[in-house]
C-alpha cells in the first residue's frame, strides 16, 4: 500500500526556494472593499455567489475605471449591511443591501456620495487574506493569522480595525496583509510575528522582518528602501524614508536613492537593485506541474552618499 503523503503547501515551497518578500508588495492604491459573509464568496476577489446581477456589473465598470475591488469580512458586521470602505479617500460607508447597486452607480457616475452620510475612516485598516476559495494557504496561514491578530488587538485595545480579506496578491507568501492607509505589505507572518507587528504598525511604521515593502512603489524601489531600513535598523536607527521616484535603471539593474531622517539626524544611501532569476511555485494550483523560472529584484548592495553616520567604504551586502 503507498503510504499517504502530506498535504504540500505553496507557501512552504515558496520559502524553502529562497522566494524574497522583498519586491512583492504592488497594490492599488484606488480601492473600495466591500463586506460580504465569506461563505458565499468566490474564487474571484470581488464577487460572491449571492450578488445580483446589477450589482455584479456595477463592480465591474467600477473596476474598468481603475477601481481595485475587494471583499471583507468581520464577525461583527451584519449580513445585509454592508461597510463599504474608500481609498485613497478615507471614508467608510454602511449600505444595506438593496441599496448597494445605486450607491456604486453613483460612484461610477461621479456623483457626489455625502447623501450616503459616510464617515472618515480615521483608523488604520489591516486586511488579512483568508480567501481559501483562491488558494488553499490563505486558508490555513491566513485565518489562523487573522485570529491571531484579532485577539491580540481586543486584548490591547490596539486602535486598528480588523477586516478579513479576499486575495490580496501573492498566496505563496501567506500570511498576508495589507495595512491602510499606508499600502504596507507583509508575508510570512509567524504566531512569534504578531506582537511586534501590531507595535510597530501602531507606531506608524513598518515591521521589517515581515515586510514585503510599500504597495506604490515599484519593486527595484521596494526593495531598495527594505535593504536601507535594515541598514539603519541594524545600528539601532528608526528612521522614516523617502524613495526617490526617478531611480537609474536598466533591463535587470536600478540605482535607487533612499534619504532617510531619524530625529534631528539624516542623510541618503543608494541601494544597487538587480534581477535575478528564482526557480518557485506561485499557487497551490502548480504543486503538480512544479517550480517555474520567476525573475525577482534583489538589494545587492547599499553605498554611502550623504550620512553622518557611517563612512563611505561601508556597504550592506545581501544574498537571496
Amino acid at each position: 500500500m503507498t503510504e499517504k503523503q502530506p498535504p504540500r503547501f505553496c507557501a512552504v515551497d515558496s520559502a524553502k526556494a529562497g522566494d524574497p518578500l522583498a519586491g512583492t508588495a504592488t497594490h492599488a492604491g484606488r480601492m473600495l472593499l466591500i463586506s460580504w459573509p465569506r461563505r458565499t464568496w468566490t474564487r474571484s476577489l470581488r464577487q460572491a455567489r449571492d450578488m445580483s446581477h446589477e450589482l455584479l456589473d456595477q463592480i465591474e465598470t467600477l473596476v474598468a475605471g481603475g477601481r481595485r475591488v475587494n471583499l471583507i469580512t468581520r464577525r461583527d458586521q451584519p449580513a445585509e449591511l454592508h461597510r463599504l470602505i474608500l481609498y485613497p479617500e478615507a471614508r467608510a460607508f454602511d449600505v444595506h443591501r438593496e441599496q448597494l447597486p445605486r450607491f456604486l452607480a453613483d460612484m461610477n457616475a461621479g456623483h457626489c456620495l455625502d447623501r450616503w452620510a459616510g464617515q472618515h475612516q480615521l483608523l488604520p485598516v489591516m486586511l488579512c487574506c483568508t480567501h481559501g476559495k483562491k488558494d488553499k494557504c490563505c486558508a490555513k496561514f491566513g485565518y489562523d493569522t487573522y485570529r491571531r491578530l484579532d485577539k491580540a488587538i481586543q486584548q490591547q485595545a490596539m486602535p486598528m480595525e480588523l477586516w478579513e480579506s479576499s486575495h490580496l496578491g501573492g498566496c505563496r507568501l501567506a500570511a498576508s496583509v495589507l495595512v491602510l492607509p499606508s499600502l504596507r505589505k507583509y508575508g510570512r507572518i509567524a504566531p512569534a510575528d504578531i506582537t511586534p507587528l501590531l507595535a510597530c504598525e501602531t507606531a506608524n511604521r513598518p515591521y521589517l522582518p515581515c515586510f514585503r515593502g510599500h504597495g506604490g512603489l515599484s519593486p527595484a524601489r521596494q526593495c531598495a528602501e527594505i535593504a536601507v531600513l535594515e541598514r539603519l535598523s541594524a545600528r539601532g536607527i528608526t528612521a522614516t524614508t523617502r524613495v526617490d521616484a526617478g531611480e537609474s535603471r536598466g533591463e535587470s539593474r536600478a540605482i535607487v536613492p533612499v534619504h532617510w531622517h531619524s530625529g534631528e539626524a539624516s542623510g541618503t544611501l543608494v541601494a544597487h537593485c538587480e534581477v535575478r532569476t528564482i526557480q518557485r511555485i506561485d499557487t497551490c494550483a502548480d504543486l503538480e506541474e512544479g517550480p517555474t523560472p520567476s525573475l525577482c529584484w534583489f538589494a545587492v548592495h547599499v553605498e554611502t552618499v550623504n550620512d553622518p553616520v557611517e563612512s563611505a567604504q561601508e556597504s550592506y551586502q545581501s544574498s537571496p
